[in-house]
């Protein structure tokens, strides 16, 4: 068959064109890169800094802000109070029988010191020569009666679990040993450990826009060609190439990584708090989603991101589906604005349900604060499965220098796959630095586009 020179011209400009997105899709794969990360040994120098400036700058001031005189940390070796790794260098493991971590407060700023069996580095002198375990909480005693405190904070909460780490039989240890004056000091330090677990120091937030870039980076990753074949791929194959990228890289993730996949045709019930499916094979024109996160130099990230998978000869991702991501940019936006300090997380919440309904978004919100671990402590910002106040947890004020995972979604008609509602699951990790929301690694404004 012989081919008119029209129609030879109109194949080769369709093939140009091709070549053209081609060469762009290849030019995006290829972008994707994931930050470095430090081997284990040399984590320990960064990391013991950072705590170093954090003992030495934020904790006078906090047990000032407290109103503490001195503050007892207490653990035992396989029960740690999960705060006690917080508060010591690397590369520490657990601690040695019984440790005794004593913070003290005077005009010049705090002494620190154990009085345990063995010194911490350099943190951590001994104020303890060994023997008994009796002669330990005795000469713990001793000390408290020669600094003479008014107030000695111990870790116990009813409401915040970071600040309840002191154990049961530890406390009647204690309070068995200490003087009945002493007794009546004892009171819970629990606003100084929330404090201390969400305050973001200025090396920290030096660093964590990295730590951020890596968990986003794999995800970019995870949404290509390089993991995901059509038609072959599963969605759980993705979630575990996130998980062993992670553990290929020496980052710890803080939870199983998941991905979910909508698809035209689903029978999404509007009032689902989340649409998509698991277990399935990923087709061609399918949507997915993913959750994950990481820690590294003991801060946590919280990401969710969304991606799109061509269908045959699409070379871009519908129009439908880029006005639905807008929509959920714009409710992260209205979500920021609403960040004030002094401001409570069920105040925030209430103004941005406000004013995403006067904007006409569907949406839900269910920010939490993000740090040492990744459901931090500080305000609660919504959650999933209650969209009104959250008593106690949300109750809490915001305070600048604080990290939050700012998550949320919006349901939106996409008119390519007629008039099917589908849901943006939307999570950045972002600081507040007293007047705006910075994130840490920018935010996902465009689709990942597995071509």
């Amino acid at each position: 068959m012989k081919m008119t020179a029209q129609l030879m011209i109109g194949i080769m400009g369709l093939l140009s064109l091709n070549a053209v997105y081609a060469k762009a899709f290849e030019q995006a794969v290829n972008k994707v890169e994931v930050p470095q990360v430090l081997a284990h040994r040399d984590r320990t120098e960064p990391m013991n800094q950072m705590l170093k400036h954090r003992l030495d700058v934020l904790l006078p001031r906090l047990m000032a802000e407290s109103d503490l005189d001195m503050w007892l940390v207490i653990n035992r070796e396989y029960g740690e109070d999960a705060l006690f790794y917080t508060l010591v260098p690397e590369p520490t493991f657990a601690a040695r029988r019984t440790t005794l971590l004593v913070f003290v407060r005077n005009e010049e700023g705090i002494e620190r010191f154990s009085v345990s069996r063995y010194p911490i580095a350099d943190f951590y002198e001994s104020r303890w020569h060994g023997g008994s375990d009796e002669e330990q909480w005795l000469r713990l005693v001793q000390i408290i009666k020669d600094y003479n405190p008014q107030k000695i904070g111990i870790n116990v909460s009813e409401e915040w679990a970071v600040a309840d780490g002191l154990s049961q039989g530890l406390y009647k240890t204690l309070m068995s040993h200490l003087p009945e004056d002493f007794q009546n000091r004892v009171v819970s330090s629990e606003e100084l450990v929330i404090r201390w677990f969400e305050t973001r120091t200025e090396p920290e937030k030096e660093v964590y826009p990295q730590i951020v870039g890596i968990a986003r980076g794999v995800i970019a990753e995870a949404f290509s060609t390089q993991v995901i074949t059509p038609g072959v791929t599963t969605d759980l194959d993705v979630s575990w190439y996130i998980r062993e990228r992670f553990e290929e890289l020496g980052v710890k993730p803080w939870f199983q990584p998941y991905v979910t996949v909508q698809r035209k045709g689903d029978s999404n019930d509007p009032e689902s708090p989340f649409f998509g499916k698991s277990d399935r094979v990923i087709m061609p024109g399918d949507i997915i989603h993913t959750d994950v996160g990481i820690c590294y130099l003991k801060l946590c990230t919280d990401t969710q991101e969304m991606g799109y998978v061509a269908r045959f000869g699409e070379y871009q991702v519908p129009q439908g589906l880029k006005n639905a991501l807008a929509k959920g940019n714009q409710w992260q936006d209205i979500l920021t604005n609403e960040f004030r300090t002094g401001y409570t997380g069920n105040q925030i919440l209430q103004a941005t349900q406000a004013a995403a309904k006067k904007q006409k978004l569907e949406s839900s919100t269910y920010t939490h604060p993000l740090g040492y671990v990744g459901h931090a402590v500080g305000p609660t910002i919504g959650m999933w499965d209650n969209q009104g106040p959250t008593p106690v947890k949300g109750d809490r004020k915001l305070y600048p220098n604080t990290a939050y995972a700012i998550e949320g979604n919006v349901k939106v008609v996409l008119p390519e796959w007629d008039n099917q509602l589908i849901q943006i699951m939307l999570e950045q990790s972002a600081v507040f630095d007293g007047e705006r929301v910075i994130y840490l690694a920018g935010r996902q404004t465009e689709w990942h586009f597995v071509r």
